[in-house]
């Protein structure tokens, strides 16, 4: 199974798929077809057999997909054995709402680190996470083994904290500040723009209100 060249948005459904799985373990069900998936995740049956025959797994014709099998395949796909570590650089309201919301949610990733420039949040505890001065950045990443990034800061200190992260080896960053950024070829970046995600909701809203047609 060669898994090194997954789409993106194939290991973003992955991810979906396994949490997914787990709901419906949690219903006392072993097996599951495609179209079981689909209907909880707003897509189609056969995008979800398409993405799971892509990481060489088949299901039973009768009885469906196995679902313990299934989540440890995905695991064994999406996680490392040992886990990943992640560092959040900015510790404002969205910062420590992502370590509050992640704690706990995955074994093979933890926040262990956080990161800002206000002396009143350096060298506190939120959530069981450690808040270090920004000016630590490289050294606390290499000691402790930080392989993602995760920026919440304004707009006008990302592009300078990224570009810290790469030269402190992190591998990779989740953007959540206002900023584009370009990084290194062998850093993969993922951006999440809040204001153009809400204008896309905000566009089929108003397709499906009456009040604006």
């Amino acid at each position: 199974m060669n898994t090194k060249h997954l789409p993106h948005k194939t290991v973003e459904r992955l991810s979906q798929y396994r949490r997914t799985l787990y709901l419906i373990l949690s219903k006392d069900k072993t097996h599951v077809f495609s179209h079981e998936i689909a209907q909880m995740l707003h897509i189609t049956p056969v995008q979800v057999r398409r993405d799971i025959m892509l990481i060489g797994y088949s299901g039973n014709l009768r009885k469906g997909y196995d679902i313990k099998e299934l989540i440890d395949l995905i695991g064994k796909i999406i996680d490392t054995e040992k886990g990943q570590n992640v560092a959040v650089i900015g510790l404002g309201n969205l910062g420590k709402a992502i370590i509050s919301y992640f704690k706990g949610k995955r074994t093979k990733l933890k926040i262990i680190a956080a990161f800002d420039i206000n002396p009143d949040k350096i060298n506190r505890v939120y959530d069981g996470v450690q808040c270090y001065p920004a000016s630590r950045i490289h050294e606390i990443i290499k000691n402790e083994d930080i392989t993602i990034g995760i920026i919440t800061v304004p707009a006008e200190q990302a592009v300078a904290t990224a570009e810290t992260l790469v030269l402190s080896g992190i591998k990779g960053i989740l953007n959540y500040s206002p900023k584009p950024l370009n990084v290194s070829p062998n850093v993969f970046l993922e951006e999440y723009d809040m204001i153009t995600s809400l204008e896309k909701v905000a566009f089929y809203a108003k397709k499906n209100d009456e009040r604006f047609k």
